[in-house]
């Protein structure tokens, strides 16, 4: 199910004194589960793609229930894009769920965050790796031109429930592949640089399984056609609950990557602020 809906189509909305307020200039509902929304961005915000800031909305009782979103949309955009799931009890989602564009949203302009390129040591292969909404920053990663400056191949792994939370995902990579300007860029072949491998749980889909077991089984390395991970070549971004970062950080180990941080580059990075269950 998709609904879109612009700013352009209702009513100018009266002007409210939200603190760190930002404009709802658009709002798509994927399913009874997701969506996605695009807000007005703060002239001073300055950010690098895949870090998150914190957005919100007042609560019952006035106080500002706010909660840390990765920023979807890359850093040169000129809005900023978010993408969420709904949780009907969720404190924040079940609010949030309800914005229609010319609505405000609290949005406090800190941005911070480990999936940045720059707490990676240079390689060949980008991997990256999210359940559910954890795909946000790569939706951010995966639009930003420097990816590709840095890495000859972008593989984005993303697993969810079904295939329709896979939509967002999968048509954002899509459009990608078809962008005329990374084609301008990168040239004709851009599209087989950038590699889509999602996978279901429960819904029967051409790709089934976990992420963790994919790669250690080798099955998403013999799909794509790929060698196995291996630290001269392959670095990583992982983005999901906590128990899958920490099942995905052993694998990974297991390959004999290490992670790192902003302040210690190494060959894989972990996203601790996911937004989970219960927002």
């Amino acid at each position: 199910m998709t609904l879109d809906l612009s700013v352009a189509d209702v009513a100018v909305k009266p002007a409210k004194t939200l603190p760190d307020a930002q404009t709802v200039t658009s709002v798509q509902h994927w399913s009874d589960t997701l969506f996605s929304f695009r807000v007005t961005r703060p002239a001073s915000l300055r950010f690098r793609s895949g870090e998150f800031v914190m957005i919100g909305l007042p609560g019952d009782n006035g106080k500002p229930i706010l909660r840390a979103y990765s920023i979807a949309s890359p850093n040169w955009d000129d809005e900023l894009e978010f993408y969420s799931i709904k949780v009907p009890d969720g404190p924040l989602t079940s609010k949030l769920q309800l914005i229609e564009p010319g609505d405000e949203i609290i949005l406090r302009p800190k941005p911070v965050g480990t999936l940045v390129l720059d707490a990676l040591l240079p390689g060949k292969r980008m991997w990256f790796l999210a359940t559910g909404t954890g795909l946000a920053p790569f939706a951010s990663l995966m639009r930003d031109p420097e990816t590709y400056e840095r890495y000859e191949q972008v593989i984005m792994m993303h697993t969810c429930r079904t295939t329709e939370e896979l939509t967002y995902g999968r048509e954002l990579v899509e459009n990608l592949k078809h962008d005329p300007l990374l084609g301008e860029i990168y040239g004709e072949d851009f599209a087989n640089r950038l590699l889509y491998y999602p996978t279901t749980t429960r819904e029967e889909s051409p790709f089934m399984g976990r992420i963790t077991d994919n790669l250690t089984s080798g099955k998403v390395f013999e799909d794509l056609g790929l060698p196995p991970m291996d630290i001269a070549n392959d670095r990583a971004m992982v983005c999901g609950s906590l128990a899958f970062n920490v099942d995905v950080k052993a694998v990974l180990e297991g390959f004999g990557l290490t992670e790192g941080a902003n302040s210690d580059p190494k060959e894989f990075v972990v996203e601790k602020a996911f937004v989970g269950d219960g927002v």
